[in-house]
């Protein structure tokens, strides 16, 4: 499994505009192959940071959704909105929740 995170600042001015950006994005995204989670929050500690956590089948099903021509608008638009540069990492990952959990 392949996990995403990343966030994003927002300003007050974008905020409301940002926070719907990205549940569209990650709506959408949901419905893409390999997509098995997507999901954008909201930081509990700092407001103006927006999160973003993917799950994805394979590093075959990112790419896929990279070369998405609405991935790439959205992230276009954050970074215009943004007075940083949004963070992404991945990470290729285990579930190791039955290990541990039994």
């Amino acid at each position: 499994m392949i996990l995403i995170t990343g966030h994003v600042i927002m300003t007050p001015e974008h905020r409301e505009r940002m926070i719907a950006l990205g549940a569209e994005h990650s709506a959408r995204s949901r419905g893409e192959a390999g997509c098995l989670a997507h999901h954008c929050h909201v930081d509990v500690e700092d407001a103006m940071r927006l999160v973003f956590v993917e799950e994805w089948e394979s590093i075959d099903a990112v790419r896929a959704h990279f070369a998405v021509p609405a991935s790439a608008a959205f992230v276009a638009e954050m970074r215009a909105l943004s007075p940083q540069r949004p963070m992404i990492r991945i990470f290729a990952a285990e579930d190791i929740t039955a290990k541990l959990m039994g």
